[in-house]
């Protein structure tokens, strides 16, 4: 697969993603799509309804097969790899509703989550050790819910439970990590410290984020990538995407 022009060649990149393509009866949702992110970035995806953003999520994390293309992450293959051998090789992904245990506490959510009990031989061998019981601390204390750790989870905010499912991906420690529209539904306060969350999060990772929410786009992204019917429209800088011309006549103009 030939490089984008303008990418050198000898640049290593956590995810580099060339020519993908993915149609379903012929429509083509993902058409010939090329982007590329560093270590410890926050690339933001945006665009409309339609634009093919959370297909290319799918795409990543093994959930829809590519048509064509390729995806490496760190190296490595992702089109041949099954879903859970993309989540070993250290691809976290967390959809748009929350996905967590709400009649366990936080602790046993995040517990539950340590890689230790992954497999079934892993889990039966697992034991709430120090080093379980720091990592869970430690997690907590990221996404703000040290205070919660023995409260049910069915008792958090819709924020709160926001927060729990991203530590519940962070205590597996991926390289990559995956967020669907993680505000949405939070209040004002929420968005900021999620903001506040993910800016401390990229010392260790990279995070690719779907958002509608411009406001926090711009607290966040390093870069944004604008999708439009499966394709790059625009690329770079927030402030460099608002002004293309292009953008606002698909995108930000409605």
């Amino acid at each position: 697969m030939n490089a984008q022009p303008n990418t050198p060649m000898t640049r290593d990149f956590v995810l580099a993603v060339e020519g993908l393509t993915v149609s379903f009866d012929g429509f083509k949702a993902v058409d010939n799509l090329s982007f590329y992110v560093d270590e410890n970035e926050i690339r933001v995806i945006i665009g409309p309804n339609g634009a093919g953003k959370t297909t290319v999520l799918d795409l990543i994390c093994g959930r829809t097969k590519a048509t064509d293309g390729s995806i490496r992450f760190k190296d490595r293959e992702l089109t041949t790899m099954k879903e859970h051998e993309i989540v070993r090789a250290g691809v976290g992904r967390k959809f748009q509703n929350p996905s967590i245990y709400e009649d366990l506490t936080v602790f046993e959510n995040l517990e539950i989550s340590y890689p230790k009990g992954r497999s079934v031989f892993g889990a039966l061998m697992f034991r709430r050790d120090s080093a379980v019981k720091e990592r869970v601390r430690n997690i907590a204390e990221t996404i703000f819910l040290a205070d919660h750790l023995d409260q049910r989870a069915e008792y958090l905010s819709h924020g709160q439970k926001q927060w729990l499912e991203i530590g519940m991906l962070l205590i597996q420690d991926p390289e990559l990590l995956m967020l669907d529209e993680p505000v949405a539904g939070m209040s004002v306060s929420e968005r900021r410290k999620t903001a506040e969350l993910l800016n401390t999060i990229i010392k260790d990772r990279s995070v690719i984020v779907i958002e509608h929410d411009m406001k926090f786009v711009e607290d966040i992204a390093h870069k944004v990538t604008v999708l439009h019917q499966g394709k790059v429209l625009s690329e770079g800088s927030m402030a460099k995407v608002q002004a293309d011309p292009k953008v606002i006549e698909v995108y930000l103009g409605h």
